[in-house]
């Protein structure tokens, strides 16, 4: 099955089970949305050996993972989170950014951008080991295959930090979806796909083995238009590593 087919296909189910976005109500082409049930998939997840040893996780800023990104900051550990659509580059929230009683409010996204601060890849790269990847999907299989919303952003986040050695090919990346998003399809992988580790619901932990994450990097020709000059970490990237 091909992504578009699957997205239609898993979009239907999560009509029933997604919560709408004050911008975007269920237009799922603009957001992943948060879901039913996201609380005990976040709790499935702080359960697991890999995120209690954790002591930065990076994470997207997906409305489905809100939650977690709060339970990091009560956990003592640091976050570090795109933008939305990458076009601020990165925002690295540490415990100490953040007053006593405010981890819920600091974590949405009207508010991590003001109590963080803005990371470039090069300080990524000489400040923090990145030690796990968590992000949302529009739709992921058993064999850990995931995808977005369509405009390739998570594997493109892998890409730069991968080219910076922020991540390795050992550097475990988690979906957070909802049952409705796990399809029992083949999907076709692309090189640059980002082959998730971890598959975490609200009813379970799938773990997947036996596949390598993309080690390409960048692949400059087939950027979408406009990406260039609308993602700063792409600029500084050709820069520090052409």
């Amino acid at each position: 099955m091909d992504k578009i087919s699957a997205r239609k296909l898993v979009w239907e189910k999560l009509r029933q089970v997604a919560i709408p976005d004050s911008r975007f109500h269920l237009d799922f082409d603009q957001f992943i949305p948060d879901f039913n049930g996201s609380d005990r998939a976040r709790d499935n997840l702080v359960k697991l050996d890999l995120y209690k040893s954790a002591n930065t996780v990076f994470v997207t800023p997906d409305n489905c993972i809100e939650g977690l990104r709060e339970q990091i900051l009560l956990d003592g550990k640091t976050q570090i989170m795109p933008t939305y659509g990458i076009r601020r580059g990165f925002v690295v929230l540490s415990p100490e950014d953040v007053g006593e009683g405010m981890a819920r409010c600091s974590v949405s996204l009207d508010n991590i951008e003001k109590a963080g601060h803005y990371v470039s890849l090069s300080q990524i790269r000489d400040n923090h080991k990145l030690d796990m990847l968590v992000t949302g999907a529009s739709a992921v299989n058993c064999a850990g295959v995931r995808f977005g919303k369509g405009h390739g952003f998570f594997d493109l986040e892998w890409a730069m930090l991968y080219q910076i050695g922020a991540v390795v090919d050992s550097t475990k990346v988690i979906a957070f979806v909802h049952e409705a998003q796990l399809v029992d399809v083949k999907l076709e992988v692309d090189e640059f796909d980002t082959v998730c580790d971890y598959i975490v619901t609200p009813k379970r932990v799938v773990h997947v083995e036996g596949h390598r994450k993309p080690a390409c990097g960048i692949i400059w020709n087939k950027l979408s238009d406009g990406m260039m000059n609308d993602i700063p970490p792409l600029q500084e990237l050709k820069l520090i590593d052409p």
